[in-house]
């Protein structure tokens, strides 16, 4: 099969298209012919040398795909050949195919393309594993979610709102901005312009919001805490803005703050399987009743990965890219 290899650490321009061998069917595993590929920060990070890839997965970038099941292994007994599925992997989405965990599975919704579902997996199980099922944002709080023009942010946006947040989001220009307030976002903070904190504390009469998603890491914690109301949530997914810094701690004891940080790509087998089982009950029937959609902004073909990893590195997209074997 051909796949996209990293050939030394460096930014997109160490990807190559080259002839790799089969992915090898496992017990537990099936193999997905890829239908399409989505493509995440993550994967520059992997091609830098900064973002392992976990034990038994595909060297390959590539955290999320959707596809046919070409091949089911005998302990198998959910999934069979044929089946149309989008998948959360650990690795290996820029390719022809991978092995996955059958556990790691869902089937496309319906009414989403085979295609357009590859952009779900990967920011789904971020979001619902990090707001939800551990920081619990519940119907009527309020909840900011930086990057609210990313993949991460588009879905987070869709979601609260489904589940009866108030959603605040943050972008660097007004285009982004309006999409944003299509998908549902009720304050909109351009934070090239404007203080997010102050325009929280405007819009909350000064108590903060519940439940922050912040991609940013050491750049924007301290003016996240500053946000947070009492009992507020902070989970830290990323570090965009460094991970190294001063922070005043008071506002965590005064408030009695909850900070937190998770990846996803490296949880356990068994830990992934748990997060697939609460988004197919709890996200799905909103993605089928039309509520919460992927959000595609373009696709490439699998050979041009690279230009496709350029285009995310600019931040002038605004959901998910696509690649396509």
């Amino acid at each position: 099969m051909k796949a996209i290899v990293i050939t030394r650490p460096g930014g997109p321009d160490v990807l190559e298209f080259q002839e790799v061998p089969d992915p090898e069917l496992r017990p537990g595993h099936v193999i997905v012919r890829i239908s399409a590929a989505a493509i995440n920060r993550a994967d520059t990070y992997q091609n830098r040398g900064m973002h392992a890839v976990p034990p038994g997965c595909a060297p390959y970038p590539g955290l999320e795909c959707s596809g046919t099941i070409e091949a089911v292994a005998d302990d198998v007994q959910s999934w069979k050949v044929g089946d149309q599925v989008c998948a959360l992997l650990g690795g290996g989405g820029y390719a022809e195919k991978v092995s996955v965990p059958a556990v790691h599975l869902l089937p496309i919704p319906k009414g989403v393309s085979l295609q357009d579902a590859a952009g779900l997996p990967e920011v789904v199980c971020t979001v619902w594993s990090t707001v939800f099922m551990t920081s619990h944002l519940s119907s009527g709080e309020n909840f900011l979610v930086h990057g609210g023009s990313s993949g991460i942010g588009t879905f987070a946006i869709q979601i609260a709102k489904y589940i009866g947040a108030k959603v605040f989001c943050t972008a660097g220009d007004l285009t982004k901005l309006e999409q944003c307030r299509v998908l549902g976002a009720d304050v909109l903070i351009n934070y090239k312009e404007e203080d997010f904190v102050k325009r929280v504390k405007e819009e909350t009469g000064g108590k903060g919001v519940n439940v922050i998603l912040d991609n940013m890491g050491a750049l924007y914690l301290q003016r996240n805490l500053d946000a947070l109301s009492m009992d507020g949530r902070l989970f830290i997914i990323g570090f965009q803005g460094g991970n190294s810094g001063e922070v005043n701690l008071g506002p965590i004891l005064s408030k009695r703050l909850t900070v937190q940080g998770a990846g996803l790509r490296g949880r356990s087998v068994e830990k992934k399987a748990q997060i697939v089982d609460e988004v197919l009950t709890h996200v799905w029937p909103a993605v089928e009743c039309g509520k919460v959609k992927p959000v595609i902004y373009k696709t490439f073909p699998l050979a041009q990965a690279a230009d496709a990893q350029r285009l995310l590195e600019t931040s002038k997209h605004v959901g998910k890219i696509l690649l396509i074997p």
